[in-house]
């Protein structure tokens, strides 16, 4: 068995793709965006090493980082089946028809340009068709079972906690009369988050591919970073200014509506105007009251109690490129979500050149921002910025919420590993910066005696 990182290595924490070979069978683990800069767009390009003869496509979450390459696979012919559990089935779906509908916006953008400029016109990465033939390959899986999935591979999901329905997979692969067991911790959420039950550790394997995305450090306590977050909201409010908050649709949404409807029930603050800006959370939000069985048990009662709903009489939800253009009429101070979370596409970048510029706006970071993005910029303190061409000042309070990250920091991804330590596996760390999954593979090698693997992009691992 060998194992080729076609994404997620050298230092790249997008793009997750792991193409698994044996004698006997061909099984792509994830099939994830490069996102971040034009370094991406020019991964994104090149012919995947991923074509028909697949055997089957195993997802461990809905996320773009994790299946925006999918539609790839059907215009080169992919139609088998393409496996995760029913939450990331409806999630991906949605997911993947917003990124083959800004894939085609953008092509038109480019090329409008590149007329003006004489220049021949380029294809989107892929179209709505496309993303729609590798939608109706997705098959459901249940949680904790095994499932045949190619010949002599079988496959376990087991939770995540990282966002509705994800899952870290063990593949359990017989060849040559031999049993590997080799797992994908997938993307890793943060124990005792809000809304959603706490990861599920494998035991075994003989082989670990491990996300490093914060693997140098910790995020701040989320009770602390709920404080911090009411006490922005409620001096942004207080002071008049507009609170924007580039919103990841699926996870990040969810979880402010939920702080904010807390807020509003223990009487903190005064109801003020709430705006989803984002057909696309608007969507995701009902997939994940379609899917209650995967709350934890303090998100149930809360619920049980009274609707989130009855608590969020002030939230406009903004369908519309209209209802969104409206938001600029209003008066006093109100919190606008809108997409993209990493300030790299989507209709908060409409939001950040009206409002960026103003001292009393407040823009609250509650995700990780990749390198090259707006986001990144934004953190590291960048004065000016171009937003549609156009020079932006930055006068906004910008606030960084590192605890609402939906990512595991330090201490959560050494807690799931050492549940899998005893059984001596070879560890492979992925899905992170240099220093973070540096810094990472230094503790486990400290406590465990194991030596991680570093790979870079596109290198194959024998296992």
């Amino acid at each position: 068995m060998k194992i080729t990182l076609l994404g997620a290595a050298g230092g790249e924490v997008t793009g997750s793709a792991y193409l698994v070979q044996t004698k006997a069978a061909r099984v792509l683990v994830d099939c994830g965006l490069f996102q971040g800069g034009k370094r991406a767009d020019t991964l994104n390009r090149p012919p995947v090493q991923m074509n028909r003869k697949l055997d089957a496509v195993l997802i461990t979450h809905g996320h773009l980082d994790h299946t925006g390459r999918l539609p790839l696979l059907a215009k080169l012919g992919y139609a088998g089946p393409v496996l995760a559990t029913p939450a990331t089935i409806e999630m991906a779906a949605l997911i993947l028809r917003d990124s083959a509908h800004i894939q085609l916006a953008d092509a038109e953008r480019i090329n409008r340009k590149r007329q003006r400029a004489g220049e021949p016109p380029i294809e989107p990465l892929y179209t709505a068709a496309q993303a729609e033939a590798i939608i109706q390959c997705f098959k459901p899986v249940p949680y904790q079972q095994i499932v045949e999935v190619a010949p002599g591979v079988q496959a376990i999901w087991a939770e995540a906690g990282h966002m509705l329905g994800s899952a870290s997979i063990q593949l359990i692969v017989e060849e040559d009369g031999k049993k590997k067991k080799v797992v994908f911790s997938g993307d890793l959420g943060p124990k005792g988050a809000p809304i959603l039950r706490d990861y599920e550790p494998f035991r075994q394997a003989d082989m670990v591919f491990l996300e490093s995305t914060y693997g140098d450090r910790d995020h701040q306590p989320i009770d602390k970073t709920v404080e911090e977050f009411d006490r922005i909201v409620k001096d942004a409010v207080n002071h008049g200014g507009k609170i924007l908050v580039p919103t990841f649709a699926v996870g990040r949404a969810q979880l402010l509506m939920l702080l904010l409807g807390q807020m509003f029930r223990k009487k903190q603050i005064r109801p003020f105007p709430i705006f989803l800006d984002s057909p696309m959370a608007i969507k995701a939000s009902q997939i994940y009251a379609g899917h209650k069985e995967l709350f934890d048990e303090e998100m149930l009662k809360y619920i049980s109690q009274k609707p989130l709903r009855e608590d969020l009489k002030t939230l406009t939800l903004c369908e519309t490129a209209e209802q969104s253009k409206k938001i600029n009429d209003q008066l006093g101070p109100c919190l606008i979500m809108a997409g993209a979370g990493m300030c790299n596409a989507g209709r908060i970048l409409h939001h950040l050149k009206n409002h960026l510029w103003k001292p009393e706006t407040h823009v609250i970071i509650v995700g990780y921002q990749g390198d090259g993005s707006l986001g990144r910029r934004l953190v590291n303190g960048e004065k000016l910025v171009s937003i549609f061409g156009e020079k932006i000042a930055v006068r906004a309070q910008i606030h960084t919420l590192g605890g609402f990250s939906a990512h595991a920091g330090q201490t959560d991804l050494l807690n799931w590993f050492n549940v899998i330590a005893p059984s001596k596996p070879r560890v492979v760390l992925t899905h992170g910066e240099n220093e973070p999954r540096a810094m990472l593979a230094k503790l486990i090698q400290q406590r465990h005696k194991l030596k991680p693997q570093l790979p870079a992009l596109n290198e194959t691992v024998a296992v």
